[in-house]
């Protein structure tokens, strides 16, 4: 029996650029009004969707361009609020996820945010308005916040999503490989980020070229 290779599970960085992010339907708003900063409707911005569908990347691309300090919904608290706007940019990931405390932590860095004339980005899965906000200040003020929903992607968008995610991962996948795959997967990115692990893994695991057969073996689980 042919021993299989242990694959090392090291991590690797994505490519999470400007020119790196795939521009569709289901996004092109919300990269339009990345690409508009700092002519926004608003001081405050909401990006919303599933996991995967590129929230991060765009921030990362405004945090680059806007110099934004980066904090995470669930890490958020009163007394960095000073630190968090000294470049007058700041970005709070994962809104769903903050705490009694970073609720009434973000209720005064948005309020902060309006007086210094400075620029909050918003992300979660949802719209903030629909965040299980516990304080009535914080969840009106949610609700006003303009938000952009990054929908479900289409095949192309699919397509190009899982060239560029093996591309990240250094892998060289035949046309073949791709359009076997897109329309048997779900739809989602989260998916497909799933699918390039694991066929990275398992071609590791068997040296074994990248083909459609093992693509197959792979969806099957």
């Amino acid at each position: 029996m042919k021993a299989e290779q242990l694959p090392l599970a090291l991590q690797h960085r994505p490519a999470r650029g400007r020119a790196d992010f795939l521009v569709a339907p289901a996004n092109e708003h919300a990269v339009s009004l990345i690409d508009r900063w700092p002519d926004w409707p608003d001081q405050i911005l909401a990006l919303a969707g599933a996991a995967g569908t590129g929230k991060t990347h765009l921030a990362e691309v405004w945090r680059t361009r806007s110099g934004a300090a980066l904090v995470e919904a669930a890490e958020l608290r009163e007394d960095a609020l000073p630190g968090l706007l000294e470049t007058g940019a700041v970005i709070v990931e994962n809104g769903e996820s903050l705490t009694p405390d970073g609720e009434r932590a973000l209720f005064h860095l948005i309020n902060m945010v309006r007086e210094t004339k400075s620029f909050l980005l918003l992300t979660g899965a949802e719209a903030p308005a629909r965040w299980q906000a516990g304080l009535p200040d914080l969840a009106s003020r949610l609700k006003a916040v303009p938000c952009v929903e990054i929908g479900p992607p289409d095949e192309a968008l699919l397509a190009a999503l899982l060239v560029k995610l093996f591309d990240d991962r250094g892998m060289s996948v035949p046309a073949a490989v791709i359009s076997y795959v897109v329309p048997r997967m779900e739809r989602s990115f989260a998916a497909m980020q799933g699918f390039a692990e694991a066929l990275d893994r398992a071609s590791l695991a068997g040296k074994r070229p990248v083909t459609v057969p093992l693509a197959a073996e792979v969806l099957r689980g």
